[in-house]
């Protein structure tokens, strides 16, 4: 089975990072490397990490320019065959989780894949209030709109040797680019774990106002520009009005 490296990027996250990370710990029947940047925490987040340090591989707590420069820094220290990224707010919701990722990746064929997510209560981290079912990959997808959640999408590390990592001058639309990039532009093989993989806070940067939606939309814009592609004049306008379905979908079970 494919080692594996879960990257979660900190700051000032003391209230959510230990669920977070007694989840990635937790994992079994998988050999997994967790990797920590923190950013230059000022609240309790660096003392609560002294208490996991020796089950971490990787801690450093630096300034950086960003969540996305902070992964792409983790992404240097990571060793793992494959890797995931775990936001200090999310959690894995059951110990299995990376094994049937890691399962996947024994076929060679697989270079990245994905999963479905729950959005969960901000405070409490339980109740679902969104579910992001993602659905089987076709390239042509992306062109109405669709874009796997980032939370659940693993990638052999050799293809951010081989294509790069997150594009720093995209803002909150770097994810996006990556999975453009990677999906629709380089057509790496990809495989779809019809099942949740992570359990998400709610809140977001990007759809928080009409302001930032309409800046995540140039930055999304940009994203296909920077690969050479052009997307459909409704594709960039479809893509937050795919969000309306997940208040009212549950996962099963």
């Amino acid at each position: 089975m494919v080692s594996m490296s879960v990257i979660t990027v900190t700051l000032n996250a003391e209230k959510t990072l230990a669920t977070c990370l007694d989840s990635v710990l937790g994992q079994r029947g998988v050999e997994v490397e967790a990797v920590v940047k923190d950013g230059g925490s000022s609240d309790g987040t660096l003392a609560l990490l002294e208490g996991y340090r020796e089950r971490l591989a990787v801690v450093i707590s630096e300034p950086d320019k960003g969540l996305y420069a902070a992964m792409n820094r983790a992404l240097e220290l990571a060793r793992g065959e494959v890797v995931g990224i775990l936001n200090a707010d999310d959690y894995y919701p059951h110990p299995e989780v990376l094994a049937r990722v890691a399962a996947l990746f024994a076929d060679p064929q697989v270079e990245v894949c994905y999963g479905d997510l729950c959005y969960v209560d901000r405070e409490e981290g339980q109740r679902v209030v969104r579910y992001w079912r993602a659905g089987g990959y076709r390239p042509e997808h992306f062109y109405w709109g669709w874009m796997p959640p980032h939370p659940t999408f693993f990638v052999r590390r050799a293809l951010y040797q081989r294509y790069g990592a997150f594009s720093l001058e995209l803002g909150s639309a770097a994810d996006y680019e990556l999975m453009l990039r990677l999906l629709l532009r380089h057509r790496v093989g990809v495989a779809y774990l019809p099942e949740v993989l992570v359990h998400m806070r709610s809140g977001g940067v990007s759809s928080a106002s009409l302001a930032n939606r309409l800046r995540a939309n140039r930055m999304d814009r940009k994203a296909w520009a920077l690969n050479g592609l052009r997307p459909y004049p409704w594709t960039l306008w479809c893509k937050p009005l795919r969000k309306v379905g997940q208040w009212f979908a549950r996962p099963e079970g």
